[in-house]
């Protein structure tokens, strides 16, 4: 009887073997992608003016596909420690269901395809945002900073804050103050959130050399760079309040989610297991969710909000 495992691996070497639809799905990180687009489309429906809302899908999709793409780029670069950790060894290049190279090719193309499209189709100070924001995190934090630092995360969170700019950008055609306290409101959210969940992954960060804050610098040290985080994102997150971008009604949310990140933070400084950082973790997503949210509900609702 002929030895399967052997052919499967000969044909994950010879890239004969294409995943499915599902697999391509995968590399596209679908649920940091649904993050991503619901922060753009708060952008852009914040933004003072008006687009046409054929326009404004296709710059909602330029942002999905945008993150998509540069998510499929930086699976293709990290598939050496995807297939050391356990949380990322079922993707699809380790698991071998997709192979590398095809993975870069989908990757570029929708980068180029993204990018081209939203400068055509709506303009091209959104595309230039869109084409640095995937620029970034390709070259800055997937290629550079990821291996090589423990700030890892609080410089190359900036790939990440940069949807609701870019949606801004997409009505208004510039960059505001107000679009830029959106991008900080995210930029500051990432490293309390990444490393709520670095600290009961470190076991899996240090076992593929990735120099995560707890396993550079340990546990404590960590938790405090959280608390410090979640209270400077506290007045931040009620900036588009003080800026007359927000009600309210967003106001008083954003004060009360701030109030409860921040104790979740102190939390985690008390709790020597990992049961307060994975709910930390869990809250954080709620947290922004909540927060662009209520920006959507806001601009939905003005005069009652």
């Amino acid at each position: 009887m002929a030895d399967t495992s052997i052919d499967y691996r000969e044909d994950v070497a010879s890239g004969s073997l294409a995943g499915d639809v599902r697999d391509y799905i995968a590399l596209l990180k679908p649920r940091v992608m649904s993050l991503v687009v619901f922060s753009g489309l708060a952008g852009l429906l914040v933004a003072p003016g008006e687009i046409h809302p054929l326009l404004a899908a296709v710059a909602v999709l330029c942002i999905a596909v945008g993150s998509g793409a540069a998510g499929a780029i930086n699976m293709w670069y990290d598939r050496d420690i995807d297939a050391v950790m356990s949380r990322t060894q079922d993707r699809p290049i380790p698991a071998g269901r997709v192979d590398a190279s095809e993975a870069l090719s989908f990757g570029i193309a929708l980068s180029a395809g993204s990018v081209m499209l939203m400068g055509v189709a709506v303009n091209w100070a959104a595309a230039a945002l869109l084409g640095g924001a995937i620029l970034f995190y390709v070259f800055i934090y997937t290629m550079w900073l990821k291996r090589s630092t423990p700030q890892n995360i609080v410089i190359g969170g900036a790939a990440g804050a940069f949807p609701p700019m870019i949606g801004w950008a997409a009505v208004t055609g510039d960059v505001s103050m107000a679009s830029v306290v959106l991008f900080a409101l995210i930029f500051f959210w990432t490293p309390p959130h990444f490393w709520a969940l670095a600290l009961y992954r470190c076991g899996d960060y240090a076992k593929a050399g990735v120099p995560m804050l707890p396993v550079v610098a340990g546990d404590r040290e960590t938790k405090k760079q959280m608390l410090i985080y979640t209270v400077l994102l506290l007045p931040l997150g009620l900036a588009p309040w003080y800026l007359g971008v927000a009600g309210w009604i967003y106001g008083l949310t954003a004060l009360a989610m701030g109030l409860v990140f921040l104790a979740a933070a102190i939390a985690v400084w008390f709790d020597d297991s990992d049961k307060s950082a994975k709910r930390m973790f869990g809250f954080s997503i709620f947290y922004l969710f909540v927060l662009f949210a209520m920006l959507i509900a806001d601009r939905v609702n003005g005069p009652w909000m």
